[in-house]
């Protein structure tokens, strides 16, 4: 629940900022995308922090860790569904979405938030399961595969923006 509110807060706090409203023909992507770009990367972090501390047995920072990365994937949530709102079509024609380049890269965004709910519904298993004491230094095994996870989708996010610098050019 409070992943959704963070979700919530973080759509608002987004359409707060005038430069962000819109994405003109001159700007490569929407404001918002680096804004989540920047969350994902530091989400990645978090989690390589979560493996870390939990393979070093400290409980206390490993935790910490997966829940700053969950909060982190709530503000991403929001901000990203702001980017690809702010991308939607005006024109809803038949024609406009078959010729244009803002409807792949809408759909290959959209795809990728997709996945990301799953990663965000993988974290908060694995959260859940860290307060229960599930993990120390032996077996972390789920930590790592959510870790990984989380580092593919921001290798896929890196690819979805190349195909939107490649279409926008």
């Amino acid at each position: 629940m409070s992943v959704l509110l963070l979700a919530t807060l973080s759509w608002w706090l987004i359409s707060q900022i005038p430069w962000g409203r819109t994405n003109p023909p001159g700007r490569l992507f929407p404001f918002a995308f680096w804004v989540s770009s920047l969350l994902l990367l530091t989400g990645s972090v978090m989690m390589s922090r979560a493996v870390y501390f939990v393979r070093i047995e400290r409980q206390r920072s490993f935790r910490r860790s997966l829940l700053s990365a969950l909060a982190i994937g709530g503000m991403f949530w929001g901000v990203q569904t702001y980017g690809l709102w702010v991308l939607m079509p005006h024109d809803r024609t038949a024609e406009a979405a078959q010729s244009g380049v803002n409807a792949f890269v809408l759909m290959l965004a959209a795809v990728h938030g997709m996945h990301f709910v799953v990663a965000v519904l993988f974290l908060s298993y694995i959260t859940v399961r860290a307060m229960a004491d599930r993990y120390d230094h032996e077996y972390y095994w789920g930590v790592t595969v959510c870790a990984w996870f989380w580092h593919a989708l921001g290798i896929v996010w890196i690819g979805i923006l190349a195909v939107f610098a490649i279409a926008a050019a």
